[in-house]
């Protein structure tokens, strides 16, 4: 058990420089100049070089790029040019948000998925089991940004049953938080919840027909 972890351990390193190279490469390849950015719309020339001095752009790409990796490494991930803060700070600061709304349309999946899957299989070849299936169909061809414009506009615009957007921590008000949460956490779990609808009716039926 311990050699496979260390053979695992010893797969991943190499893995994660690959991809580190790989993200490091893609902000090279970003339009635009971030010192240019940095300068304010003065670019005066002294503060030009003070910032490629500053953040070691003069020199050339492999040591730039040791650098950055060093300062990830420590949990340094830069700072923000449009709000001036810590990159670190700014994701933890919208980590739960994220969490809250996985969880939710993980939730909303799990309840719209499993029982449709057991249902289309235990009523195959009856019209139940051919809605389930256009249901499963649909939310895997519609997109989740038409769907979820299409829902702020009737349930949000039209109905005014829901916030079009906003958030509101859970600890703060669990009732507003579950408003503005629901409708996005619905968009998002309707493609999985067709995908575990597919696989649920699959399974399903294989022991179904088992003897």
């Amino acid at each position: 058990m311990l050699s496979f972890i260390l053979r695992r351990i010893l797969v991943a390193i190499p893995t994660l420089i690959i991809v580190s190279m790989f993200l490091f490469s893609l902000q090279k390849l970003l339009p635009g100049d971030p010192v240019l950015a940095m300068a304010g719309e003065d670019r005066n020339p002294q503060i030009i070089a003070y910032l490629r001095e500053k953040y070691r752009l003069n020199d050339p790409i492999p040591v730039q790029y040791l650098y950055w990796l060093g300062a990830v490494l420590q949990g340094d991930l830069g700072i923000s040019l449009r709000t001036n803060q810590p990159v670190l700070e700014l994701i933890a600061e919208k980590l739960p948000v994220t969490i809250q709304l996985a969880v939710m349309s993980m939730i909303i999946a799990f309840v719209v998925g499993v029982p449709m899957g057991i249902l289309s299989a235990v009523k195959k070849g009856t019209w139940l089991d051919y809605f389930a299936n256009i249901v499963a169909l649909s939310g895997l061809s519609i997109p989740n940004f038409w769907l979820g414009i299409m829902l702020i506009l009737l349930v949000s615009v039209n109905l005014g049953w829901l916030p079009a957007s906003g958030y509101e921590s859970p600890w703060v008000d669990p009732v507003e938080s579950f408003q503005t949460m629901i409708m996005p956490a619905f968009v998002l779990g309707t493609s999985l919840a067709a995908t575990l609808m597919r696989h649920t009716r699959s399974s399903m039926l294989g022991v179904l027909q088992a003897d």
